[in-house]
């Protein structure tokens, strides 16, 4: 487990290439807006070992770059063993994730993993896997990932207001 001094978060996806590393990028942006890199460790990681050591879907990082924020230098890898011990909060993208990410970890760190946008939004909703859509699939993706980052950090930093005006959505 991490230190007390800062909060060690994994998002998790099937490949490692759309959704988790999206996540990643996104909330690592808002950490940086509200001057908070020293407060948490943030990862991604895949369920399967397809992608592994590949570069982010060229969609994610399109999506990720129109708002500013650079992913492409994130490189796919597959959740280990430790990383359930590790990491305070495993977010899994959809239900599915969270059932694969259940058998898996041993059976003390299961109450850190958790639906995304349940967690974050309260929305029992997954984050689509937008692999086989379409440029806006992947829009839409990030939408929802930056209402739920922005949620997130609100409910584990509240005093914690964005330094700039930085803009949230795709226009």
């Amino acid at each position: 487990m991490s230190t007390k001094s800062r909060t060690a978060i994994l998002f998790v996806c099937l490949g490692n290439i759309c959704r988790s590393p999206l996540a990643e990028g996104v909330f690592r942006a808002i950490v940086a807006e509200r001057g908070l890199e020293h407060a948490f460790e943030i990862d991604s990681a895949a369920l399967g070992d397809w992608h592994v050591g590949g570069p982010p879907d060229a969609r994610s990082v399109a999506v990720a770059h129109r708002v500013g924020i650079d992913i492409s230098l994130q490189r796919a890898r597959q959740i280990a063993l430790p990383d359930f011990s590790r990491f305070d909060l495993i977010f899994g993208m959809d239900r599915s994730n969270i059932s694969r990410l259940c058998e898996l970890a041993p059976k003390e760190a299961r109450q850190r993993i958790h639906l995304f946008l349940d967690y974050a939004l309260g929305k029992e909703e997954d984050v689509p896997d937008p692999y086989y859509g379409t440029e806006e699939n992947f829009s839409e993706v990030y939408e929802k990932i930056r209402e739920a980052s922005e949620a997130l950090i609100s409910r584990l930093a509240p005093e914690s207001p964005p330094r700039s005006g930085q803009a949230s959505s795709i226009t």
